[in-house]
């Protein structure tokens, strides 16, 4: 492939101030599509984006009305006879933005501090609109033509988890057919690291209830004899894991790493993990990350310290949220946690268990020649070599887009990084890890037409 194009690099330079102001125009729009927030921002942020997309000469792009879900944004643009056909991805719904205290500007006031854009969603996932979009400037700057045939699809609930845009796909699959796959709702390592994110673990997750008692009885009269539905569930909850702390269910799967390693001391640091607290589980830390299952106790229903009673507690319950590995599926992992909740609960107490939402992970873009020309589009553009990583997060859209189109490849990059915050307060894109981003797309998509 020949060096980095000088002349796109300056194109997308002189980009920056409006793709800046394309970000700064929808990271305003509180674009919340949970239940009890409003309608009309995500709908506003669903048009702001539609008229980015035509700023940036997809003409064709328009609404599509999702039966039961904020509506998607797609647009089509042909590129020469044979040339493959690439779809860009992103979502413009947001997370909430929480305690509005914790930020340092309003979460909706989009502001730059030190080279960095701050503001709900800035790196999830509205740089990945504007990073679309300007790779799309770049290339039909002057009069330029794409060299491939180009879809954009852009979401509004990637964020609620209820899968209404999946389904929408697996109805019209020919509308998103595609040879290659462009997610832009990931990230680097770190600033200035490129960086292709080449797996995604699955979730599932399973509430749990233990029962004792009909109901609370007096400590000092029947403690002793009568078990406690807090302690018979704390101990099955311990049942989890060994003593060395990795995951003690059979039937959940791991696979192995090639990756990037991970460093110890940057991920206490990035965890904020308590001084003394040790690292738990064997194998490697990338492993445990990307390759292996976790589980999580992330919800108990139990007696609160205030207001407690001497009592024995008849009932208590808890939510266990399991991350997979790739390719592990995800219902069967539900039924694994459930044989061992089964096997091991103690004292013969009483076992309810309720599946929640499961979702598979999946090995995306390895080694293939689109990724390939992903890589050294990144190496062009970062002017250094990527890495590969994996994410401990789920994003289903890529599973369903995987098993739509068995023969594509998906590539997973994007403008984020480690100091993004994505999800918590201060959310922040580096605007200069959003001008390589943009480059490294423009190249790609250039490096796969019939002169690339």
């Amino acid at each position: 492939m020949p060096p980095v194009d000088t002349d796109l690099a300056a194109t997308v330079r002189d980009l920056m101030p409006a793709l800046r102001a394309d970000l700064e125009r929808l990271v305003a729009i509180p674009s919340v599509a949970f239940p009890g927030f409003p309608d009309e921002p995500v709908r506003a942020a669903a048009q702001a984006t539609l008229e980015i997309l035509h700023g940036a000469g997809l003409q064709t792009a328009d609404l599509i009305e999702i039966p039961g879900a904020p509506p998607a944004v797609f647009g089509e643009l042909p590129g020469p006879d044979g040339a493959p056909t690439v779809l860009l991805y992103a979502h413009y719904d947001v997370q909430p933005a929480g305690d509005e205290t914790a930020w340092t500007t309003p979460p909706f006031a989009p502001t730059e501090r030190d080279g960095r854009l701050y503001g709900r969603g800035a790196a999830d996932d509205k740089c990945g609109i504007v990073l679309h979009a300007g790779a799309l400037r770049a290339l039909l700057a002057d009069g330029g033509k794409l060299p491939v045939t180009v879809k954009v699809i852009v979401e509004g609930e990637e964020e609620t988890g209820r899968g209404t845009f999946e389904q929408a796909v697996t109805a019209d699959p020919a509308r998103f057919a595609a040879d290659l796959i462009v997610v832009a709702d990931s990230g680097n390592w770190k600033v200035g690291e490129p960086t292709l994110t080449t797996t995604l673990r699955g979730l599932c997750v399973v509430d749990v209830e233990v029962r004792t008692l009909a109901a609370p009885v007096h400590s000092g009269l029947f403690g002793g004899p009568v078990p406690d539905a807090l302690i018979a569930l704390a101990r099955l909850l311990a049942s989890l894991h060994d003593d060395r702390g990795d995951v003690a269910v059979e039937g959940l799967l791991t696979r192995e790493w090639d990756g990037r390693p991970v460093d110890e001391a940057e991920l206490r640091a990035s965890a904020a993990v308590a001084d003394g607290v040790q690292m738990i589980g064997s194998g490697t830390l990338a492993e445990q990350l990307f390759m292996r299952p976790s589980l999580t106790a992330i919800g108990l229903d139990a007696p609160a310290i205030d207001g407690a009673t001497n009592a024995i507690v008849p009932v208590a319950k808890a939510r266990i949220s399991a991350r997979l590995a790739p390719g592990q599926d995800p219902v069967e992992a539900q039924r694994a946690i459930i044989a061992h909740l089964e096997a091991h609960v103690p004292w013969g107490a009483q076992l309810t268990t309720t599946t929640l939402e499961a979702a598979a992970g999946a090995v995306l873009a390895g080694d293939g020649p689109y990724a390939a020309a992903a890589a050294q589009a990144l190496h062009d553009a970062y002017g250094k070599p990527p890495v590969k990583v994996g994410s401990g997060g789920a994003i289903p859209l890529c599973v369903t887009l995987a098993h739509a189109f068995p023969s594509a490849e998906i590539v997973l990059w994007g403008a984020c990084d480690d100091a993004a915050q994505i999800h918590a307060a201060d959310e922040s894109v580096d605007l200069g890890d959003l001008e390589h981003a943009t480059l490294a797309q423009a190249l790609l998509l250039r490096a796969l037409g019939p002169t690339g």
